[in-house]
């Protein structure tokens, strides 16, 4: 891998984890959220300092050149990623929807009870 690569990933994490501590304390982001950024930041510096380990592995794997082990690692990663938040969006959606229909039901019985008063 070369140099240019490494620095290249080793300044990413070093920024993205710079930005996922700030909006923690800015409270725009949670801490469970942060943990997996964190943990992708920690993971390009491993890669970046332990090239000779990824070049190994992608040769194992087969890959032309480790530049593409890489690549594979970050698309994984932010598959996962939107995996988790997909996962997220249902449950709000569902929750959502039961708010609706219990907001619904509490409006239906303010009509029926103003309906009887008159």
């Amino acid at each position: 891998m070369s140099i240019t690569l490494r620095v290249f990933l080793i300044l990413c994490s070093i920024i993205s984890f710079i930005l996922c501590i700030r909006k923690v304390k800015q409270s725009k982001l949670k801490v469970t959220n942060s943990i997996i950024w964190i943990i992708g930041s920690f993971i390009l510096i491993v890669i970046s300092i332990f090239s000779s380990t990824v070049e190994w592995i992608s040769q194992k794997l087969g890959f032309i050149a480790p530049v593409n082990f890489v690549f594979l690692i970050l698309i994984g990663f932010l598959l996962i990623q939107v995996f988790i938040d997909n996962i997220r969006i249902s449950t709000l959606s569902e929750k959502i929807k039961d708010l609706n229909h219990a907001i619904a039901l509490k409006e239906y019985e303010q009509e029926k009870k103003d309906k009887k008063e008159e």
